[in-house]
């Protein structure tokens, strides 16, 4: 009579994948693959940052000059460049959906999907990669902003507050650009949809002008606008304005948290 075949050795809890190890290095490898793009193909973080430039150049400087909008003792191109910050870091990022649509056009997607990778680590990855991609840019605009004479702060902590403000709005607006990307499943009408968006997003914040002198209606979407408050903390931390951060860092990452939800949720529609 043959004896029983041994029992497996049962996993210790030790040799267990660690799901937020597991979610980190997926992040950190989505991330690092951005970076690669962005070292080949850095002609892309140029033309991106011709925009920004030029609301900084021509709409900051001649709205200083005439004084039509007003900031109390602030500067009008102090106020406008944490706005046109955060206003590159969206452009960057509402389109990154099309990349996912491309992925599976490729049959990349289909193979990420088999994998024992969580969606959750997947869009987690491509929302953060998003935020990596965003601060580069920032960096362009951050410098040139300098060169106009905006009083940027040089405190190391408050610059570090400002790149997480950064990264979680663009976090946000990634995973919004796949969220519409799996509900439309083509990329031309996601980039329609994402050129709808941008602008009202864009001038219902405070990116322009301050909150009281908005209409009423302007200001009810401005206070479920995301950009408003990565606007808000942005602006407080750069230039010193009154701001409430610990507000605005709440809803970016519940906005963030929420986005990676829904996106990873419709990310297998993508496949079928």
């Amino acid at each position: 009579m043959s004896a029983p075949p041994a029992a497996r050795p049962a996993v210790s809890a030790e040799n267990a994948p660690n799901p937020v190890r597991q979610l980190a290095s997926r992040v950190g490898t989505m991330c690092l693959v951005e970076l690669q793009k962005l070292r080949h193909d850095r002609t892309e973080l140029v033309t991106r940052a011709i925009q920004p430039a030029l609301w900084l150049l021509v709409f900051g400087e001649t709205f200083t000059r005439i004084r039509a909008i007003p900031t109390g003792s602030t500067p009008y191109l102090d106020y406008l460049a944490p706005g046109i910050l955060a206003q590159s870091a969206l452009f960057v990022a509402i389109f990154f959906g099309i990349q996912i649509i491309w992925e599976r056009d490729a049959g990349v997607l289909a193979k990420l999907l088999v994998t024992p990778t969580p969606r959750a680590a997947l869009v987690t990855g491509k929302a953060f990669a998003a935020g990596v991609r965003a601060l580069a840019q920032a960096v362009i605009v951050l410098v040139l902003a300098a060169l106009l004479g905006v009083a940027l702060t040089a405190n190391p902590l408050k610059l570090l507050g400002v790149a997480a403000a950064l990264v979680l709005g663009s976090a946000f607006f990634c995973c919004l650009s796949i969220t519409i990307a799996g509900l439309v499943l083509s990329r031309e009408r996601l980039m329609g949809i994402g050129q709808a968006i941008t602008m009202p997003l864009f001038f219902a914040s405070n990116a322009l002008y301050p909150v009281d002198i908005m209409p009423t209606w302007l200001r009810v979407l401005n206070h479920v606008n995301p950009l408003s408050y990565e606007v808000d903390a942005v602006r407080g931390l750069l230039i010193g304005t009154p701001s409430r951060l610990a507000l605005d860092f709440g809803v970016l990452v519940l906005a963030a948290v929420v986005a990676i939800a829904v996106a990873s949720a419709l990310l297998g529609r993508l496949t079928r």
